[in-house]
């Protein structure tokens, strides 16, 4: 391990444990290697696939339709991709139908253009990565994003829920909202300058 990996390892870990994530809420995944996507359909882009993204920053967040938490958080998502995108950030939207196996592709299309996302977005429609990256245990939430470096490695977990800026979104108070969004910004920029 390179003294920058180690570096950034100790850095995820400390923000881990400052922000108070358990086991239970991904902070085991930091510092591991991401597992593949493998899926099929995508809007705004072509498949993409974890190893063809080396060399980027990459922010994943799993979203559904109907969820006020991603709702709230559609921005932030779409602030990232325009601030960071031309700096090495590549922003992933994962759609993920509930109940998992059933959906419509022109559904989903409609729901990203309605999101204003330009980002590529996946469909995982039986959960597989879903499953593969985060539900391979009990978790309490499905909507999770993942920050990834440049080499692969998951960086940053955070477990659901929504993160942005401004006081609107579906929480009553939004202090851990803009602390998540804060920690996430932070991370990008120290991953992007590394």
């Amino acid at each position: 391990m390179t003294r920058r990996e180690v570096f950034l390892s100790a850095v995820a870990g400390f923000a881990a444990a400052k922000l108070g994530y358990s086991a239970e809420d991904g902070s085991e995944l930091i510092g591991k290697m991401a597992p593949p996507l493998q899926l099929k359909d995508w809007i705004n882009s072509p498949p993409l696939e974890m190893t063809g993204l080396r060399g980027k920053v990459v922010l994943l967040r799993w979203w559904t339709e109907g969820c006020p938490l991603c709702a709230a958080t559609a921005p932030s998502l779409r602030n990232f991709d325009a601030a960071y995108r031309a700096k090495g950030l590549q922003v992933i939207g994962v759609f993920h139908p509930k109940p998992s196996g059933q959906g419509d592709l022109n559904l989903v299309q409609k729901a990203v253009l309605e999101k204003q996302f330009t980002f590529p977005v996946a469909v995982d429609w039986n959960w597989t990565a879903l499953n593969r990256w985060w539900l391979f245990q009990k978790r309490d939430a499905t909507s999770v994003s993942f920050l990834v470096d440049q080499k692969g490695i998951i960086r940053y977990v955070h477990p659901g829920g929504e993160f942005h800026e401004g006081e609107q979104g579906a929480m009553p108070t939004h202090a851990t909202c803009h602390r998540d969004f804060a920690a996430i910004k932070n991370d990008i920029e120290i991953l992007l300058k590394a």
